[in-house]
């Protein structure tokens, strides 16, 4: 700091008189009042300028972006300036970054709709297709906003049923992804009376929606609130052949040949996890054909000899 800018401080902060401070500290005041009346400095010019350039990123980011973010913005459009110097700015100009909030979860339940009971008490395997379904749905953010992803699973085989998307997590997208799973499946003739089991959300208790469920015969179930069925159920939507090439069953029903230890079968995982219950067969080497060590063999221990003395 100058001492001009100490005397001009000392009135702003103080309302010390600007005559009373030059006289203490020796300073003429014709001086300073030239000191206030000067051009701005090619410094002070630059330093307003890179303050409304952080100013204009920050509020451009709704005021969500902290110094190394503005930092990085800055360097792409060609400000060679450090991360501190931001800071510097940022702090000058009294802008401070707050954190989004984020949903902790979609699942709102209707404390006025009809419940439904728990169908699969916590079983979520099923002995034959459509005799148990599962749905949730999913935000996915985007560039463009936010988009909501419903899906409907079988149990039986974890094949993808639907998956629609929509920018409303509400009913209509929960009907949607029942349609397309009832089209996939046949029709109500196919799969009338399968249990579809979801969380207790509002999306799954509306009228549209249970309405839909009892024109295609299907039942609905419902778990507590945001637990519609344990992570790797959700993680494994389907059955992938890759694991067990030549056979679309899932584990369970499996033919007994590719269990023999005989059968050919990939090691390479796919994609994600290995469903449960396909167990690849461990490889065991054969004993050598003399059981007899070979350092424990009287040529071996000869040739060690001849070569200890050479």
């Amino acid at each position: 700091m100058s001492v001009a800018r100490f005397v001009a401080d000392q009135r702003t902060m103080h309302q010390v008189p600007h005559v009373f401070c030059c006289r203490i500290l020796d300073l003429s005041v014709s001086w300073f009042y030239k000191w206030l009346g000067r051009e701005p400095t090619d410094r002070q010019v630059r330093r307003g300028e890179f303050d409304a350039a952080v100013k204009t990123a920050f509020d451009a980011s709704g005021g969500t972006y902290g110094s190394p973010r503005i930092h990085a913005d800055l360097l792409e459009d060609g400000w060679a300036v450090s991360v501190n110097t931001v800071a510097d700015s940022m702090r000058r100009q009294g802008l401070q970054w707050r954190k989004p909030k984020h949903r902790k979860g979609l699942t709102k339940q209707d404390a006025t709709a009809a419940k439904f009971p728990d169908l699969l008490h916590r079983d979520f395997t099923a002995p034959a297709p459509n005799i148990k379904w599962c749905g949730d749905i999913t935000e996915i953010p985007t560039d463009e906003g936010k988009l909501y992803l419903a899906t409907v699973l079988d149990l039986f085989s974890r094949k993808l049923l639907a998956c629609p998307t929509s920018t409303h997590p509400d009913a209509e997208l929960a009907c949607d992804a029942i349609k397309i799973a009832t089209s996939i499946r046949g029709g109500r003739t196919k799969v009338e009376g399968v249990v579809f089991h979801t969380d207790r959300g509002s999306t799954y208790t509306a009228t549209r929606f249970t309405g839909l469920c009892g024109r295609v015969g299907v039942r609905q179930s419902m778990g507590r609130v945001g637990s519609t069925m344990p992570p790797r159920r959700r993680s494994s939507p389907r059955w992938n052949t890759r694991c067990c090439p030549g056979t679309t069953s899932p584990p369970e029903t499996r033919p007994a040949s590719l269990s023999s230890p005989g059968a050919r079968i990939s090691t390479t995982p796919a994609v994600g996890t290995v469903p449960l219950g396909c167990k690849h067969p461990t490889t065991t080497k054969r004993p050598p054909q003399n059981s007899r060590a070979r350092h424990d063999t009287p040529e071996t221990l000869s040739q060690l000899r001849i070569l200890h003395r050479a």
